[in-house]
């Protein structure tokens, strides 16, 4: 027979081992991405970001990626690839750029993650950029670590719409 203190410390393993509930993580994702709209507003863009499967697929992996090992802390996963690489291998075929937060606790509220990309002039240069029409989000938490991946994508243009003549092709 089982003391309640077994019992009670059995348990504490399984809660301990337990990753929060996809919900939370679910609105921080949608949370985050109204977040960047309204930056880019902000900003001046005209279009309003869209969430693409196949960027938060890439955001998902790293962010797994991130989560689980304590050496990364930024854009380069632990196979040494870059966020377009990501992409790329989820089937996004236009640019992208990434930001990523590492957050030393459980959860994180979409408008500290906002405030933290936006005080690195880099992060919020990439929220800004108009050209990023398309996103992808992805949270992923431990008891210790919170990590949550933007990627952003400019989809290619087609060469079909593009207007034609006298004009400056840089």
């Amino acid at each position: 027979m089982k003391t309640p203190i077994a019992a009670a410390t059995a348990a504490l393993a399984v809660v301990i081992s337990a990753h929060p509930a996809n919900a939370d993580s679910n609105r921080l994702n949608s949370s985050v991405v109204q977040m960047v709209s309204i930056v880019q507003y902000k900003a001046g863009c005209r279009d309003k970001v869209r969430v693409h499967a196949q960027l938060q697929q890439a955001a998902q992996r790293h962010a797994l990626n991130v989560r689980d090992d304590r050496a990364l802390a930024g854009h380069i996963g632990s196979d040494g690839s870059t966020a377009q690489q990501r992409a790329a291998a989820a089937g996004y075929p236009g640019s992208v750029q990434e930001t990523v937060a590492i957050n030393p606790a459980l959860a994180i509220s979409s408008m500290e993650l906002i405030n933290m990309w936006y005080s690195h002039p880099e992060d919020l240069a990439v929220m800004r950029n108009c050209a990023n029409t398309d996103i992808g989000v992805w949270s992923e938490n431990s008891l210790d670590r919170t990590v949550v991946v933007a990627v952003y994508g400019s989809p290619p243009h087609d060469a079909a719409s593009m207007p034609t003549g006298g004009g400056d092709s840089r």
